[in-house]
């Protein structure tokens, strides 16, 4: 429980440190705003011709007879609409951290860069973060899809329906929120989307603490833009802090990497130089390394 309030923390260590660097917050806005007009219209373009779409749609409910067909019609419009708006909120964040790449980046860095200690840059082009951002975004929404018609059957469960699914609902969906935001840190740091679900997986309160009241927030309108800025600057405090664990983690004695085959005892009855790599004949001994390869250059 620890770590559900740990990671509220840092969402709202995010919001103050914007606070004090008015400059940021301004750029920081830049992004959510234009994604937010984009959404507008495209939500009042969808209100206005849902109508007409599922009239097209539905060409079999024409000889209807009333109120049947407007009954039924207009479900369907309804739920197309509401179909529209969650593909709005679970898309808002991925998409506004797509359009403002460069702007969040930069306001990373300045984070990092405050902080002090290292300030992790990717090194590579723009048009290959933005791929790289864009492909990790739609995986993630992929993701999002699959829980949310999961969790849209298990609502129809009577009593669990209307009390556990919408707590998972959330949880899910600020998991998720969580791993987008840190990913413009974690990108910096060259880690993988496979690597840092797992990274956030085994946080998973603190995770959950940083992204479950962020989710909750982001349901009053326009509370996804103010709080943007301060989001990723909350995020980039929660990566340094879990990137320093994991250093420590990894230089722990003993400590394994995941790809790596565990140790196997030597055969007492093999000869000295079988086995190892291609040699493994009981006639072959491998020829000795020359002097300076072995551990530094391994570990290099």
């Amino acid at each position: 429980m620890r770590d559900l309030g740990a990671g509220f923390g840092y969402l709202v260590k995010g919001q103050r440190w914007v606070g004090r660097h008015g400059r940021w917050f301004g750029i920081g806005l830049l992004p959510g705003l234009i994604t937010l007009v984009l959404y507008t219209g495209a939500l009042v373009g969808l209100a206005y011709g849902a109508d007409d779409l599922v009239s097209w749609a539905t060409p079999f409910a024409a000889g209807w007879s009333s109120p049947w067909q407007g009954l039924f019609r207009g479900f369907l419009t309804a739920l197309l609409w509401v179909f529209g708006l969650f593909l709005a909120v679970i898309t808002f964040t991925a998409v506004t951290l797509l359009v403002g790449q460069p702007f969040y980046e930069s306001l990373s860095e300045a984070v990092d860069r405050a902080e002090g200690g290292e300030v992790p840059r990717s090194g590579l082009p723009l048009w290959r973060e933005l791929w790289i951002s864009a492909r990790d975004s739609l995986r993630i929404v992929i993701r999002v899809a699959l829980y949310g018609v999961l969790l849209f059957a298990l609502g129809f469960v009577p009593v669990v329906g209307q009390t556990v699914v919408p707590v998972l609902g959330f949880c899910v969906t600020g998991f998720f929120l969580a791993e987008e935001l840190t990913a413009v840190a974690l990108q910096r740091r060259r880690v993988e989307l496979r690597e840092r679900l797992a990274l956030l997986r085994g946080r998973r309160m603190l995770t959950l603490g940083f992204g479950v009241p962020l989710a909750l927030a982001f349901l009053v309108p326009f509370a996804a833009v103010l709080l943007m800025p301060g989001a990723v600057a909350g995020a980039t405090l929660l990566v340094r802090d879990l990137a320093q664990d994991r250093e420590e983690e990894e230089e722990e004695p003993g400590h394994r990497a995941p790809d790596q085959p565990p140790y196997a005892a030597p055969d007492p009855h093999a000869h000295p130089g079988a086995g190892q790599g291609p040699y493994t004949s009981r006639h072959q001994v491998p020829p000795a390394a020359p002097y300076g390869t072995g551990k530094d250059e391994a570990r290099s």
